[in-house]
């Protein structure tokens, strides 16, 4: 039995409806564990999320750079202790994805990052929002960022006064 012509486009449009589902759902993934990682503090981990050679980065205040200047540039920051304790402690929220698929092994996505942070040095807490603009390739398989901008759209630092309790 032949299909016909009409049920051999709606297998082509669910098959690309499937991959693409697919796709978003991975790239979801994805950008998790690159949110995992910045707040669990794992270097490799993050620069993992990215493509093995030619990401760029941009994270205004923080340079541009490719993902093993940024790996290097959060490793700075977020592994920083004093008496065997972490002095940065950071949350990163991501929400609001809007993720576009190429039919070529690419897509890009926005997301929007709910973000804070408690600085034991200074003894600041910051709370902050920004968006991201990400473009992503198929790489060995994987998904991965290829190319990550970040824009801060605004931050509230405040100073933690002394009768603030910090638990980690």
């Amino acid at each position: 039995m032949t299909a016909t012509p009409h049920a051999a486009d709606l297998a082509r449009h669910l098959a690309r409806h499937l991959a693409r589902s697919t796709a978003i759902e991975s790239i979801t993934a994805l950008k998790h564990r690159y949110f995992r990682a910045c707040d669990a503090k794992d270097p490799v981990g993050f620069r993992d999320c990215f493509v093995a050679v030619g990401s760029v980065l941009d994270y205004g205040e923080l340079g541009v750079t490719d993902a093993d200047g940024m790996a290097a540039v959060f490793a700075s920051i977020a592994l920083q202790q004093v008496d065997g304790k972490n002095v940065i402690l950071d949350m990163h929220h991501g929400v609001h994805p809007d993720i576009t698929v190429g039919e070529d092994g690419t897509a890009s996505g926005r997301w929007t990052l709910r973000f804070r942070q408690v600085n034991l040095i200074e003894r600041t807490e910051t709370v902050a929002t920004g968006e991201y603009a990400d473009e992503y390739q198929v790489q060995d398989g994987h998904w991965k960022i290829a190319t990550c901008t970040f824009r801060q759209l605004w931050a509230i630092t405040r100073p933690l006064d002394d009768a603030t309790r910090i638990t980690q």
